[in-house]
């Protein structure tokens, strides 16, 4: 062996033991550790935590410190808080590709939930948009608390006809079908849609909304959820335990994917020539710790290119604008959160055990009082 291939062999070697390394960093779940004590004369409230990664048990009601009010931080008295998926991912820290950003061994930050609604407690002196007692919902990491602190961007005022366990459940999954619909799907009045996952926390969202812009709506989903999506405005329901929507000879100019479960071939097959695929977030189903269920997205980025037809996939950005829209909606009457169960703050483990399992209509609530 020459001195060059000797060199290129160790760097190959000293590559596979960095891999290998990684690999073990990113797939190692640290033992819970206690939590810290809290700081003395400090005013404390309940909130859900994970301080390991693990199944929903590693979650805990515990006292920790109310937030402090800064300058330009709202301090909101916690009503209602909705769950999604995305909480039980950062619970089990998986796809393990996630703890790049959520922590090695043990997540950097244990607050759990992004959904919320309630009452300004408190404003910093630089808040100009809200005041103490003014009825808020929006979107901020740990939402599953008594208290919650979050600049005035991350909400917006909730409308006075709507709950706070229905204004609760909109943040992420209504602006999820939002942005599906409109940004990405590009949906036009008369067009034909399909949703999979309609009875889904996004996929109700989904079916009200495209039917609020004028579109065709069929929505797929097993047959004990088959009335409740017609009602609230699929004009076609597809029961997946009996009837195959890729066998169907339909085409679609839009299909919104919260599933995944389905084939790339498989949608193409149900799409127009120009049609346009949106997987959203990951797809919903997945194919192994390491990147889950991201690996439809990543085919789909691949194959994209070179078909007539538009496969994409994204993840949603929460915003004001958005949320006013949605807010909008549900004033007059156009939107209407589908709930399907409440659990108190004392009970997260078991509502975010439930929503995991993935059989929930609509919306999983957590009220807080």
């Amino acid at each position: 062996m020459t001195r060059r291939s000797r060199i290129v062999a160790l760097g190959l070697s000293l590559l596979v033991i960095a891999v290998a390394a990684l690999a073990v960093a990113l797939s190692r779940d640290a033992v819970c550790p206690p939590g810290p004590l809290l700081p003395a004369g400090a005013v404390s409230m309940k909130a859900a935590v994970h301080r390991c990664y693990g199944p929903p048990d590693v979650v805990l009601v515990v006292d920790v410190a109310k937030p402090a009010v800064g300058d330009s931080d709202v301090l909101v008295k916690v009503r209602a808080a909705s769950l999604n998926p995305l909480d039980w991912h950062f619970i089990r820290g998986k796809p393990y590709l996630m703890r790049f950003a959520a922590g090695l061994g043990l997540p950097n930050d244990p607050r759990i939930g992004v959904d919320f609604s309630g009452t300004v407690e408190a404003v910093g002196v630089k808040v100009t948009r809200f005041k103490r007692g003014d009825d808020v919902f929006g979107g901020r990491t740990g939402a599953l608390a008594e208290y919650l602190i979050a600049p005035e961007r991350a909400m917006i005022p909730k409308p006075a006809g709507v709950t706070f366990e229905e204004a609760a459940a909109v943040p992420i999954a209504g602006v999820t079908a939002l942005q599906a619909l409109r940004d990405k799907g590009h949906l036009q009045t008369g067009q034909k849609v399909l949703i999979n996952g309609a009875s889904g926390g996004v996929g109700t969202f989904a079916v009200q909304l495209a039917k609020s812009f004028g579109a065709e709506v069929t929505g797929v989903c097993s047959g004990k959820n088959v009335e409740m999506v017609r009602s609230i405005g699929a004009d076609h329901v597809v029961d997946y335990t009996k009837d195959d929507f890729t066998r169907s000879g339909e085409r679609y100019d839009l299909i919104i994917d919260n599933v995944g479960n389905r084939s790339l071939t498989d949608l193409r097959r149900v799409l127009t020539p120009k049609g346009i695929a949106v997987i959203v977030g990951g797809g919903g189903a997945g194919e192994g710790p390491w990147i889950g269920a991201l690996v439809t997205p990543i085919k789909a980025v691949v194959v994209s290119p070179f078909v007539s037809q538009t496969l994409t996939f994204f993840v949603a950005s929460v915003n004001p604008a958005d949320l006013t829209t949605l807010a909008g909606m549900m004033e007059s009457g156009k939107l209407k959160p589908v709930i399907d169960r409440r659990y108190p703050l004392s009970q997260a483990p078991a509502a975010i055990k439930y929503l995991e399992e993935g059989h929930a209509r609509g919306k999983v609530v957590i009220t807080i009082e």
